[in-house]
C-alpha cells in the first residue's frame, strides 16, 4: 500500500510539473528589467571594456542582442509611460517629466518625508491600459520592484491602480536621487529605513579634505541601500510564485544618479582604474572616485541579474521564463559622470546635447537583450528597428492575449522566435519631447530627422542624417534630400496629438 502510494505522487507530481511547463509555452513567466540611464556602450557585450558586466553578457549568449532598439522617450518617466501602455510619445499622455511642483516645495526631501503627498511625478490616468493590467486579465500575478515615476501616494497612477498586485520602492523619482533613503514604499504603505536624512543636492563640507574617503562617509556608507533591498523583494516574489505565470516589472534605479555603490565594488575599480579626481557634489552627493562608483554600480546590478537566473535555474523556472532587458534612455553627464570616459553611447555621441535629455541616437538608442530557453535561438543578433512601445504588443502576443486595437507597438514577438520572414515593420518611428526647449525625431529606414530647441518659428528646421553611413549624426544632409524632408515633416505633423497637459505642450507648434 505505501509503495503505491509513492508509486500515485510520485506521478501527480510529474503530471503536474509537466503541466506547469506545458502552459508556461504558451504563458511563461515574463521578467523585464529596466536600468536607469544605462547607455547602448556600457554592456561588455555592446562593446563596454571597462565596466564589467559578465552575468548580463551571458543573458545576451543565451538569447538575443538587438541592435536598433529604442527607448520610450529622452528622460525617465515617459520613457517609462511608453513602455507601460504601448503609445508612442506623440499621442501619449504623460511626455516629460512633471513634478507637479505646485504642490509644494517638492525639491525639499524634509518637506517630503513630513508631507507624502509631495512625492511623485503626474500620476497616469485612471482608465489608462497598461501591460501589467492586460497580463493580470490572463491570471499573471504582477509586480513592480524598483522605481515608479508615474504617479506618487494615493493618485490614479500608483502601481497598485495600474495593474500590479504588489509593488515595492521609490514611487518618487526625487526621492531615488538617494540609494539611502529614508524610506521606501510596500503598496500604499511607506516602509521606514535605518538611514539618516541627508538630502542629496549638496556639495562636500570646505573643510573636509576632498582626497580623504572618509570625508564622504556619510554620503556613502549608510545601513540600507535601496537597491540591495529592492533585489531581495524580487528573488522573494519569484520564489513566491513558482507555481503560477507572474510578470515581474524590475526598474532598477541603476545606474541613476547619485554616485553610490557597495564598498566593495568601488575597492575593486578603484584598485583597477587607479587614482582619480573627486566629484565634489552640488548637482548631488559628492564622491570620492566617481569613474569607480559608476562602474562598481553597473556592475552591482550586473551581479544581480546573475543571482535572478540563479533563482530561476533553482526553482526550475529558466526554462519557461522570458526575460529582457534594457534601459529607459541614454547616458547622463552630470553629477560626476563622464560619458567619454567610458565611451557609454558607442558608437554613438553620449556628450552633452546628444545622450540623455535629447532625441539623438546617444540619448534614445538603448541596450535590448531578450532571452528565453528553447525558444529564442541562442547567441543571436537582431537589427529589426524596435522601440519600448513594442513591448506592449510583444508580450500580449507572446501570453495568448488579444491585443487593443488602440496600441502603436508592433509585436516582435516572431524576431524573437527566429521567424524574421513573417515580422511586421514600422514604417516610422516617432519621438515628440517637450523637454530642453522642445524636440521632433523620426526614424524611417536608414533615414533620422530631428528638431530641437523649437522656441519659434525660425528653430523649426529639419536635420536629416544617414545613420548608414553617419551614426553619430554629425553631417546635416538635409539640403541634398528635399523628397525625405517631406516625408518626414508630413509624419510629424499628422502623427502627433496636441498634449492634454499644458506643461508637456511646445508652443511653436500651436497647440
Amino acid at each position: 500500500m505505501k509503495i503505491y502510494l509513492v508509486f500515485l505522487f510520485t506521478i501527480v507530481l510529474a503530471t503536474s510539473c509537466s503541466d506547469r511547463k506545458e502552459t508556461a509555452t504558451n504563458q511563461p513567466n515574463i521578467i523585464y528589467i529596466l536600468a536607469d540611464d544605462l547607455g547602448y556602450g556600457e554592456l561588455g557585450v555592446y562593446g563596454q571594456d571597462k565596466i564589467e558586466t559578465p552575468n548580463i553578457d551571458a543573458l545576451a549568449s543565451t538569447g538575443m542582442k538587438f541592435t536598433q532598439h529604442y527607448s520610450g522617450s529622452a528622460v525617465c518617466a515617459p520613457s517609462r509611460y511608453m513602455l507601460m501602455t504601448g503609445i508612442h510619445s506623440g499621442k501619449a499622455y504623460i511626455r516629460g517629466n512633471d513634478e507637479l511642483p505646485e504642490r509644494g516645495d517638492v525639491w525639499n526631501f524634509e518637506a517630503m518625508n513630513a508631507t507624502p503627498e509631495l512625492e511623485g511625478q503626474r500620476p497616469m490616468p485612471a482608465e489608462t491600459t497598461t501591460i501589467a493590467g492586460h497580463l493580470q486579465e490572463a491570471g499573471y500575478k504582477t509586480a513592480a520592484i524598483g522605481k515608479w515615476g508615474l504617479g506618487g501616494p494615493g493618485t490614479s497612477g500608483h502601481p497598485n491602480k495600474q495593474g500590479f498586485d504588489s509593488f515595492y520602492g521609490y514611487l518618487c523619482q526625487r526621492q531615488a536621487h538617494t540609494y539611502y533613503p529614508t524610506h521606501l514604499w510596500h503598496n500604499t504603505s511607506r516602509v521606514y529605513l535605518d538611514n539618516e536624512m541627508i538630502p542629496p543636492h549638496q556639495s562636500l563640507p570646505e573643510e573636509l579634505d576632498p582626497y580623504a574617503s572618509s570625508s564622504y562617509s556619510k554620503f556613502q556608507e549608510q545601513p540600507d541601500h535601496a537597491s540591495e533591498l529592492m533585489h531581495t523583494q524580487a528573488l522573494q516574489f519569484i520564489k513566491d510564485n513558482q507555481e503560477n505565470p507572474f510578470f515581474l516589472y524590475l526598474p532598477t534605479p541603476i545606474p541613476h544618479l547619485p554616485l553610490q555603490a557597495p564598498q566593495r565594488w568601488v575597492d575593486y575599480y578603484v584598485e583597477k582604474f587607479g587614482e582619480e579626481d573627486p566629484y565634489l557634489g552640488g548637482d548631488y552627493s559628492p564622491v570620492r572616485y566617481p569613474n569607480a562608483t559608476y562602474a562598481a554600480m553597473i556592475s552591482y546590478m550586473d551581479e544581480q541579474v546573475g543571482e535572478i537566473i540563479d533563482r530561476l535555474k533553482t526553482l526550475d523556472l529558466y526554462d519557461t521564463t522570458l526575460i529582457m532587458f534594457s534601459s529607459d534612455n541614454g547616458p547622463t553627464f552630470t553629477g560626476g559622470v563622464d560619458p567619454e570616459y567610458f565611451d557609454s553611447a558607442a558608437p554613438f555621441d553620449g556628450s552633452y546635447g546628444n545622450g540623455k535629455g535629447f532625441l539623438n541616437e546617444g540619448g534614445i538608442r538603448v541596450p535590448m537583450i531578450a532571452s528565453w530557453k528553447g525558444v529564442i535561438p541562442e547567441g543571436t543578433t537582431t537589427n529589426h528597428i524596435s522601440a519600448q512601445w513594442d513591448v506592449f504588443s510583444t508580450l500580449s502576443e507572446i501570453a495568448g492575449l488579444e491585443t487593443p486595437s488602440h496600441l502603436d507597438g508592433i509585436s516582435f514577438s516572431p524576431t524573437l522566435r527566429g521567424n524574421t520572414d513573417t515580422q511586421s515593420q514600422h514604417d516610422f518611428l516617432f519621438w515628440e519631447f517637450p523637454g530642453y526647449g522642445g524636440q521632433q525625431a523620426v526614424r524611417m529606414g536608414k533615414w533620422k530627422g530631428i528638431r530641437k530647441h523649437m522656441i519659434s518659428d525660425e528653430n523649426l528646421d529639419l536635420e536629416l542624417y544617414d545613420l548608414e553611413n553617419d551614426v553619430k549624426e554629425k553631417r546635416n544632409i538635409a539640403e541634398r534630400h528635399p523628397e525625405v524632408i517631406e516625408k518626414i515633416m508630413e509624419i510629424m505633423k499628422n502623427n502627433r496629438t496636441s498634449p492634454e497637459v499644458e506643461a508637456f505642450k511646445i508652443p511653436v507648434l500651436k497647440d
